[in-house]
C-alpha cells in the first residue's frame, strides 16, 4: 500500500494498492525465473491463499510441488510513506502445522532433488517445526551432489551447519544472532564469518542492505558496494541476491563474480513496488555498476 503521507493514528488514504505472491523462498523462485533459471518451489501452503499463491506461480511458468496443510498460508502488508521513504512491514505470524506435514515435506525434497543443481533453504520455519529442517534438507542436497544454500538465521541456521553446506547467506543482523553478539564494524563481521565456516559452512556471504556485503570463500575475502539507487521497496531485495549469486554460481562464476550478480539482482528488486520482482535487463545495467574488491582476511 502507498500513502503520499501515512500519519499513525490517523485515517490514510492509500494512492496505490498492489496485490502479489511473496517470501523469502517465493521471492527466490520469482527472480530465478525471471533471470532465466528454471527454479522449483517447494514448501507448505494452507486451503485458500496457498492455492491462491501456487496458482500465481504456476502462471509465471514456475514449477510447484507444495505440501498442502490445515493452516492458512500467511498474509503480510507492506506501507510505503512516499513522504519519508519509510517503508513498514505488518507481518502476520506463521501458525502452527501438523507434525506429520514436516515428514511429507521431507520425502518431497528428497524426490524433487534429482537434477537440481542447486537446493536453496531460505526463511523461517513455521512455528513450531523441527530446528532441523534445514540441515536435512542439506544432507539430502550434498547426496544429490546438488549446491546446498542456506539463508536463515537463528537456530535454523546453527542446526544447518552440522550438515555442513556449501554456502549460507545470512544478512548482518541475521549473522548476530547467529553468533550470538553484536557485529558493530567490519572486523567484527570478518571474525563472525571466520566463525560460521569453522561451525560448517564452505561459503559465507553476508549482505547488508545498502551498506558492502561481505564474501567469503574459505580462503579468499571480497567487499561488494552495491550501486547507489533510489529504492522504492527494498522488502525482498535479500532473497533477490541470493537468487541471482546461486544461479551465477551454478554457470561456473567465482563467489565474487556471482555476488556481484547477487548485488545487481537485489538493487534491482528495490527499484519495484513488489517484492521479488526484478527485470533482467536492469539486473545487466546495475551489475555494471557494483564495486567488487578483492580482501585478505
Amino acid at each position: 500500500m502507498v500513502f503520499e503521507r501515512l500519519v499513525p493514528g490517523e485515517v490514510n488514504r492509500a494512492r496505490e494498492t498492489l496485490d502479489g505472491v511473496a517470501g523469502k523462498s517465493v521471492n527466490v523462485a520469482k527472480v530465478l525465473r525471471a533471470l532465466g533459471g528454471r527454479p522449483c518451489a517447494v514448501g507448505l501452503v494452507g486451503p485458500r491463499r496457498g492455492i491462491l499463491l501456487q496458482q500465481a506461480l504456476e502462471a509465471r511458468g514456475i514449477d510447484c510441488d507444495f505440501v498442502p496443510v490445515a493452516a492458512e498460508t500467511r498474509q503480510c502488508v507492506t506501507l510505503i510513506d512516499e513522504a519519508t521513504g519509510v517503508v513498514t512491514e505488518l507481518v502476520e505470524e506463521s501458525r502452527a502445522v501438523e507434525p506429520e506435514a514436516y515428514e511429507r515435506l521431507i520425502r518431497l525434497v528428497q524426490r524433487r532433488m534429482s537434477g537440481c543443481r542447486a537446493a536453496i533453504m531460505s526463511g523461517t520455519i513455521a512455528t513450531g517445526g523441527p530446528p532441523d529442517l534445514y540441515a536435512r534438507c542439506v544432507r539430502l542436497a550434498r547426496e544429490a551432489r546438488a549446491l546446498a544454500v542456506v539463508d536463515a538465521a537463528g537456530l535454523a541456521l546453527a542446526e544447518a551447519l552440522k550438515a555442513r553446506p556449501d554456502l549460507v547467506k545470512p544478512n548482518r543482523a541475521e549473522l548476530a544472532v547467529t553468533v550470538g553478539r553484536s557485529l558493530p564494524d567490519e572486523p567484527g563481521v570478518w571474525s563472525a564469518i571466520r566463525e560460521v565456516g569453522e561451525r560448517g559452512a564452505g561459503q559465507v556471504v553476508v549482505t547488508a542492505g545498502a551498506r558492502s556485503t561481505l564474501a567469503w570463500d574459505g580462503k579468499q575475502g571480497w567487499r561488494l558496494t552495491p550501486p547507489s539507487i533510489k529504492v522504492v521497496n527494498p522488502i525482498g531485495s535479500g532473497d533477490a541476491f541470493t537468487a541471482g549469486l546461486v544461479l551465477r554460481l551454478a554457470r561456473g562464476d567465482d563467489l565474487g563474480e556471482a555476488c556481484r550478480w547477487g548485488a545487481a539482482a537485489g538493487a534491482a528488486n528495490a527499484l519495484s513496488l513488489l517484492a521479488g520482482e526484478v527485470e533482467p535487463g536492469e539486473v545487466e545495467r546495475l551489475a555494471e555498476r557494483v564495486t567488487v574488491e578483492r580482501v585478505a582476511i
